[in-house]
C-alpha cells in the first residue's frame, strides 16, 4: 500500500497555473526584473500572484541569482517562472532542474525551433531532457522516477515569445508544436520588427495579435501579454488573452513612489498661525 507521503514523494510539484489555464481559466502573475532579493517571491506572493517570471534576458542575472530566486519562492504558493535569453538546451535544462515551473523563450520564430524547446524541456520518450532526482526541482526527495518523469513532462509550461515579424507569419505553425503552451506577445519586440517601434495601436501591430489570438484558438493553446497597466490588462483580457503579467517590479515600485511623492509635493498645508 502506498502511503500519502511516498505518493508525494513520486510526484513532481502541481502547477496550478498550467492546470488553470487549461480548464478556460485565467491566470496573472507579474514579472521581476531588479529586485534579486530573498523575499521578493514571498512578497509578490503575498500580493496574490499567480506566478512570477524572472527574467534572465534583460537582466544579466546569472544562473546562481535564478536559482536563489526559484529556491526562495517554492515554499510559497507563487510558482516561479524563468525567461531565459536564448533557446539553448543549457538554459532550458538548467533552470527546469533548479526548480522553475514555466520557461519563457525569446524570439521563437518556427516550428523547428519550438519543437526544439520542446525537446529541451521534456524528459524521453517525449524529448531529451538529461535526468537528475533528488535536487532541487523535486524537492530532494526519493521516490520512484517514472511517475516522476511523467508528472515532471505534464506539469513543466513552455511559453513561447512571439515577437518577430516571423514569428507571427509562421504563428500556426510553432502553436501546432505539441508541448508549447503559451504564445506569448514581446510587444516592443514585435513592434520594432513591424517596423512601427512603440505604435500599439497602429494597424500592423492589431493585425499581428489578431493573427496570434487566431493560432491559440485554431491550435488550442493560450495567448500572453505583460500589461503594463490595470487599464490595458483589463482590455487584453476582453481580447481573449489569458496568461498575463501585471508589469514588472521596477515599473511598479518606482510609480508608486512617483505617485506618493507627487502627491506629497502638491499638498499645500494650511499655514500654521
Amino acid at each position: 500500500m502506498t502511503t500519502g507521503s511516498h505518493l508525494q514523494k513520486d510526484l513532481m510539484r502541481p502547477n496550478h497555473v498550467k492546470q488553470k489555464l487549461s480548464a478556460d481559466g485565467t491566470s496573472i502573475g507579474t514579472f521581476v526584473f531588479e529586485f534579486s532579493t530573498t523575499g521578493i517571491g514571498r512578497i509578490v506572493a503575498e500580493a496574490g500572484a499567480a506566478f512570477a517570471a524572472f527574467d534572465m534576458e534583460h537582466t544579466g542575472w546569472s544562473v546562481e541569482t535564478i536559482r536563489m530566486l526559484v529556491a526562495t519562492t517554492r515554499s510559497t504558493e507563487l510558482l516561479p517562472y524563468v525567461r531565459i535569453p536564448a533557446t539553448e538546451y543549457h538554459f532550458v535544462a538548467r533552470v527546469l532542474d533548479m526548480g522553475a515551473m514555466g520557461i519563457m523563450i525569446p524570439m521563437v520564430e518556427s516550428a523547428e525551433q519550438a519543437a526544439r524547446i520542446v525537446a529541451a524541456a521534456k524528459y524521453p520518450p517525449v524529448g531529451r531532457r538529461g535526468a537528475a532526482f533528488c535536487i532541487a526541482h523535486d524537492d530532494y526527495t526519493n521516490g520512484d522516477i517514472v511517475p516522476k518523469i511523467t508528472s515532471a513532462n505534464r506539469e513543466t509550461h513552455l511559453l513561447a515569445q512571439i515577437e518577430t515579424a516571423a514569428g507571427v507569419e509562421n504563428a500556426h505553425a510553432i502553436a501546432a508544436v505539441d508541448g508549447i503552451d503559451v504564445l506569448w506577445i514581446g510587444h516592443f519586440d514585435l513592434s520594432n520588427s513591424l517596423g512601427i517601434p512603440g505604435e500599439f495601436n497602429h494597424p500592423r501591430f492589431q493585425d499581428a495579435l489578431n493573427t496570434v489570438l487566431a493560432a491559440c484558438h485554431a491550435h488550442g493553446k493560450i495567448p500572453g501579454f505583460m500589461a503594463s497597466s490595470v487599464e490595458d490588462g483589463r482590455a487584453l483580457l476582453d481580447r481573449g488573452f489569458r496568461m498575463l503579467a501585471y508589469s514588472g517590479d521596477l515599473w511598479l515600485y518606482q510609480k508608486a513612489v512617483r505617485d506618493g511623492i507627487a502627491a506629497l509635493n502638491a499638498h499645500n498645508p494650511s499655514p500654521v498661525n
